[in-house]
């Protein structure tokens, strides 16, 4: 995705900018992967400022409206995040769709996240075509040895491993997704959380490695100990500490200094932080009810040559995204590629969040569970043939829809579609 966007304007990368730009978290993403021996999440605190703490979690439609309250009250915000409460690709869906409305909405803005990068390498892809420009990952060590020590335990899927079997699978999807996001020009952030006794001898040796691995900067955070956790008793590490083993990572990669250790719903410039006054605001979107037909303006539609309804959605390479037009009736908003083939599932859950903002989409034929899941996601699969003109009109006049309904051609000789995300031959 071609956007015009100034990424000198994100505080938390260019520290120069904190005083003139801000950011907003949006807590959309409660569950996670991985239990940290320092992390305690709380989804409804008011009384605690640091990362894993929301006064409430938001649905992406929320999120969505929030965001827009939010520029109203402070225009400087040049950054949506999701930093949580729990981990964004723990709740791919709900992230990838937030990331996907906001960039449809509010173009100029930068788009970035936090994860531990257990399930992110998946994502990158559809990640880097949103434009997501930044991402952090939390790297606390590059030893199993060592990590083991600092996770409880990591779950992929339904299997939860613990020890250093999970320690090592940790890691090794952390390597995997920093590699794939560099390879997609993203530009990445790792945040090692220092831990005395556990990890603050090794964080040379974590930073050496991103290093090579072309990360972009290095956050060396002291961890906050925090009650009912493994590591509540373990002192947070002194100011003097923490600047020395960042002089000594500083060898290998540029350190942020300026780091606020954030909430999950932060809003505001690092310097004034508006958390606070905006949690009215963020309870309120978190009441409002899902996405209406009224907020989603356009209709999205699968053609060969961009005149007649006539291409099975499995076939679809690009959707064409059509709007009214108080002159012209309808008009062409824009071109969206679709996914690659393949993934299952997975493929249309993306065609999904790509076509977030339309209400229908028109096509010649789909099979059962494409269709299943559009509707989920309150995009009402249209089957026609005929014009596109004629299938906007019924769509977005509710008249003559019936009369359009065709002879489709399916992908079967049975007349059946497996969904199985593969195409159409």
């Amino acid at each position: 995705m071609t956007i015009n966007i100034d990424f000198n304007r994100h505080p938390c990368f260019n520290a120069g900018v904190k005083g003139r730009y801000g950011r907003v978290h949006l807590p959309v993403a409660p569950k996670c992967n991985i239990q940290c021996n320092y992390c305690n999440r709380k989804y409804d605190c008011v009384n605690e400022s640091r990362p894993g703490v929301t006064s409430t979690v938001l649905l992406p439609e929320q999120a969505l409206y929030y965001m827009g309250k939010v520029l109203e009250k402070e225009p400087r915000i040049s950054v949506a995040g999701i930093a949580g409460p729990g981990d964004p690709f723990a709740n791919a869906n709900e992230t990838l769709e937030t990331m996907r409305l906001i960039r449809n909405k509010f173009p100029e803005t930068i788009l970035c996240l936090a994860s531990n990068g257990m399930n992110l390498a998946p994502h990158v892809p559809e990640l880097a075509e949103i434009g997501v420009s930044h991402v952090t990952v939390t790297v606390n060590a590059v030893d199993p040895d060592i990590s083991a020590n600092i996770y409880s335990w990591v779950r992929d899927g339904k299997i939860l491993y613990r020890g250093v079997q999970g320690a090592r699978l940790l890691l090794a999807r952390q390597l995997k997704s920093i590699n794939e996001l560099k390879k997609h020009g993203i530009t990445v952030k790792v945040n090692t959380i220092v831990i005395p006794g556990i990890n603050e001898h090794h964080v040379v040796k974590v930073a050496r490695t991103m290093q090579g691995l072309g990360v972009d900067l290095l956050n060396c955070m002291a961890m906050l100990p925090n009650p009912d956790t493994v590591f509540a008793d373990i002192v947070e590490p002194s100011k003097s500490e923490m600047a020395e083993v960042r002089n000594l990572a500083e060898k290998y990669l540029p350190q942020m200094r300026h780091c606020t250790r954030c909430r999950a719903d932060a809003v505001g410039l690092l310097e004034d932080d508006r958390t606070e006054e905006m949690r009215g605001c963020l309870s309120a979107c978190a009441g409002l009810p899902k996405y209406s037909e009224a907020t989603r303006p356009y209709v999205a539609v699968t053609s060969l040559e961009g005149v007649l309804v006539n291409q099975h959605l499995g076939e679809a390479t690009r959707f064409q995204i059509w709007g009214e037009d108080e002159d012209n009736g309808y008009k062409l908003i824009e071109e969206r590629p679709a996914p690659a083939p393949g993934g299952g599932s997975r493929r249309w859950l993306n065609i999904s969040r790509i076509l977030g903002d339309c209400r229908a989409i028109l096509v010649n034929d789909l099979g059962d569970t494409p269709r299943k899941i559009l509707q989920e996601k309150g995009i009402r699969p249209v089957t026609m043939a005929g014009f596109i003109e004629n299938g906007l009109e019924a769509v977005f006049t509710g008249k003559g829809l019936s009369q359009l309904q065709g002879r489709t051609r399916k992908c079967s000789s049975k007349g059946e579609c497996a969904g199985a995300g593969t195409g159409c031959g």
